[in-house]
C-alpha cells in the first residue's frame, strides 16, 4: 500500500523551486510597484536647474545691488562702495550680535570679520573681489525680506521687528539671533558668479 504523505515527500525539490519561483515573482512585482512611489521623491527638472544660478555682474555699478531667485530664496549681489568696507572693517567682533561668520563657503566656526563675509572668502583671497557681497537676503528672525541699504548701519533693515544688519550683513540691532547667509558661490570669471 502507498501512503498519500510518503508522495508528497517523495520530489522536494520540486515544491522547492516553486516556492522560491514565486517568492521572486513576488518581490519582482512589488519592487515594480513600489518605484514609482520612490521615484516620485525625487526632485524634478525645475528644482534641479534652480540648485545653481548665474549672475552677470558686468551691469553692477559700485553701490548697485541686484537680487536674484535662488532656491526660492532672495539672493542679493552688491558691489559694495569703499566707505561701506572700511566702515564694516572698523566693527570689532566683541560688538557683534553673532561673532559667527555664517559662510557656507568657510568652516562653520570662521569668525564673522567683513574678509570672511566678502567675496575674498569665496574667491580665496582673490584680489580686487572685495568690494562684492553675496548674501541670501533674509532676515534670520521670523524669515522676512529686509530692506537693502537701510537703517542705522548702512545694511539692511527688517522693518517688521527691527532687525538692522550693516554692510556685511551682520545683525548690530534688534531680535535677530544671527548673521543673515552667505551661500556657496564662485566666480566664474570676472564678470560672472555662479551660485550654489
Amino acid at each position: 500500500m502507498v501512503d498519500i504523505h510518503d508522495a508528497d515527500h517523495a520530489d522536494p525539490s520540486r515544491r522547492d523551486f516553486l516556492y522560491i519561483a514565486t517568492g521572486a515573482v513576488g518581490a519582482v512585482g512589488a519592487a515594480l510597484v513600489a518605484w514609482p512611489l520612490i521615484d516620485q521623491m525625487n526632485p524634478d527638472a525645475a528644482a534641479l536647474a534652480l540648485a545653481t544660478v548665474e549672475v552677470d555682474i558686468s551691469s553692477i555699478a559700485v553701490g548697485q545691488s541686484v537680487v536674484v531667485k535662488w532656491r526660492g530664496k532672495p539672493v542679493v549681489v552688491r558691489q559694495r562702495t569703499p566707505e561701506e568696507i572700511e566702515g564694516v572693517k572698523k566693527v570689532a567682533l566683541g560688538d557683534l550680535i553673532d561673532p559667527i561668520a555664517r559662510n557656507d563657503n568657510l568652516p562653520a566656526d570662521a569668525p564673522a570679520t567683513d574678509e570672511n563675509r566678502s567675496a575674498m572668502s569665496a574667491s580665496g583671497a582673490a584680489k580686487g573681489k572685495e568690494a562684492w557681497f553675496v548674501m541670501v537676503q533674509i532676515c534670520t528672525h521670523l524669515g522676512c525680506v529686509p530692506l537693502g541699504q537701510q537703517g542705522d548701519f548702512d545694511g539692511w533693515f527688517c522693518p517688521c521687528h527691527g532687525s538692522q544688519y550693516d554692510a556685511a550683513g551682520r545683525v548690530r540691532h534688534g531680535p535677530a539671533p544671527e548673521n543673515m547667509v552667505i551661500p556657496v558661490y564662485s566666480f566664474e570669471t570676472d564678470t560672472k558668479i555662479k551660485i550654489g
